[in-house]
């Protein structure tokens, strides 16, 4: 019985490692956090923000105060693909630092990731930023157990008030160094704002072993400190909508994302500012 137990278990999270991939469509390793960002379709690596700074870690050199923040993504409906995220971010002088932990799966297989991430401006125009990574996978009775360290750095460019370009490169490390795989993969977005209340962009992605990918998506002041949000990505054929709203002590966001097979994915997030 005790075996049969344990290759239940490792059946379990052959199945969960394989569906979280498959369902996402990207590398499982490198959730991606921020309820506000998922509204949005992800399209938020030349966006200032909380979250928008571990997507792309050049726009840490545009925080300002000191913040930490949480993030729930429940994967359609199940609890086991669930994703917990939190993060913190702190001026300091010329430079703003970060740190980001995310914990995915549940007691008999899980991933986690942690990140230490630095930004800073370059000029008026250009910032920049760079974080180190740690990843681990592991089951219940260490039938996997891998561990990996890898890197990933951004830049930011604002050639104008209402324009931003974005590029991000994640894990430009050789696999051929390492035990475990990790793909490679390059992001560049471009946004603007069509008005004061009207954000748009549109981004593409390139992974090692993956389609390429195209995401849009914008963000809309509807009120004062209450946004909507919407987006569409080519992976799955995946549209997202969301709405933000920023209360006296907390940023309150709430996303949601389509699969064309699997359903919905939903996402809430909040945010503290300390002055």
């Amino acid at each position: 019985m005790k075996q049969l137990s344990s290759l239940l278990k490792i059946s379990v999270s052959v199945f969960i490692s394989f569906f979280s991939l498959t369902a996402s469509g990207g590398d499982p390793y490198r959730p991606s956090a921020g309820a506000g960002e998922a509204g949005m379709g992800y399209v938020c690596i030349m966006k200032n923000g909380f979250w928008s700074s571990f997507h792309n870690q050049a726009s840490l050199a545009f925080n300002n105060s000191s913040s930490f923040g949480f993030n729930y993504e429940n994967r359609f409906s199940i609890k086991e693909l669930g994703t917990r995220s939190v993060g913190m971010t702190i001026p300091a002088g010329k430079a703003s630092l970060g740190a980001v932990y995310t914990h995915f799966g549940y007691t008999d297989f899980k991933r986690e990731m942690t990140g230490l991430a630095c930004g800073m401006k370059l000029s008026d125009k250009i910032s920049a930023g760079v974080q180190i990574d740690y990843f681990s996978e592991r089951t219940s009775r260490e039938y996997i157990n891998n561990q990996s360290i890898t890197c990933e750095t951004g830049l930011l460019i604002t050639p104008s008030e209402n324009i931003g370009i974005g590029i991000h490169l994640f894990n430009p490390v050789p696999n051929s160094i390492r035990k475990t795989y990790l793909p490679t993969t390059l992001r560049i977005g471009a946004e603007t704002y069509l008005s004061k209340v009207l954000f748009a962009g549109v981004e593409t992605e390139m992974s090692s072993g993956s389609k390429l990918i195209f995401r849009t998506g914008f963000e809309y002041e509807a009120a004062k400190k209450l946004w909507l949000r919407g987006g569409f990505s080519t992976n799955n054929n995946s549209f997202s909508f969301g709405s933000g709203y920023l209360a006296k002590i907390a940023q309150i966001d709430f996303g949601f994302t389509t699969h064309e097979k699997l359903g919905v994915t939903s996402s809430v997030s909040i945010v503290f500012e300390i002055h």
